[in-house]
């Protein structure tokens, strides 16, 4: 069978992105999880795909996102973890170095992205950041990263504080609303 890829419609939330695999189920729930979040999602300068399948653990790469499709049909519960995989592109296409040493240093992180091997997944800077990310933006009871403990790596700062800072360093709004 063909891998169907097509084009998404304007988003509120922004975003330029492309389906490779996703049913039309499965398409939908990745446009509401993005356009859940308050996060301007079209600060990322490049289109993503977005591949669907029996992926296994959910991951990115510059330009690429690959979700399960065991996950997708969760619905709102996958929201969160959408938003954390597009975030992964912000990471890759938005930030710099600078930016990456703030953000280090401000979440509390011990490396920014696997280059020290062997730390767990949360001592990875990425990983608070797509986190943070994925909370600050969509603080609702219902976001499967809402922070339970100190430790969770969506607790890393304020949400509040985390939407300041990411503003100062890429440029995208703090409000939770979308004009």
């Amino acid at each position: 069978m063909a891998a169907l890829v097509l084009p998404a419609s304007a988003l509120a939330g922004g975003g330029d992105y492309v389906f490779d695999g996703a049913r039309p189920a499965e398409r939908s729930t990745v446009r509401a999880a993005l356009n859940a979040s308050a996060f301007d999602w079209s600060v990322v300068p490049q289109r993503v795909t977005i591949h669907v399948g029996e992926i296994g653990a959910s991951h990115s790469t510059p330009g690429h996102i690959w979700l399960d499709r065991g996950l997708l049909a969760a619905g709102r519960f996958a929201w969160p973890t959408v938003m954390d995989e597009y975030a992964h592109q912000v990471d890759f296409l938005v930030l710099d170095p600078f930016r990456r040493s703030v953000l280090q240093q401000r979440l509390g992180a011990s490396a920014w992205c696997y280059e020290k091997a062997g730390l767990s997944h949360s001592a990875y800077g990425c990983e608070r950041f797509s986190s943070m990310v994925a909370w600050a933006y969509w603080p609702s009871k219902d976001n499967a990263y809402r922070p339970e403990s100190r430790s969770d790596e969506s607790a890393a700062m304020p949400a509040p504080e985390f939407r300041r800072l990411l503003a100062s360093l890429v440029g995208v709004p703090t409000a939770l609303t979308r004009p």
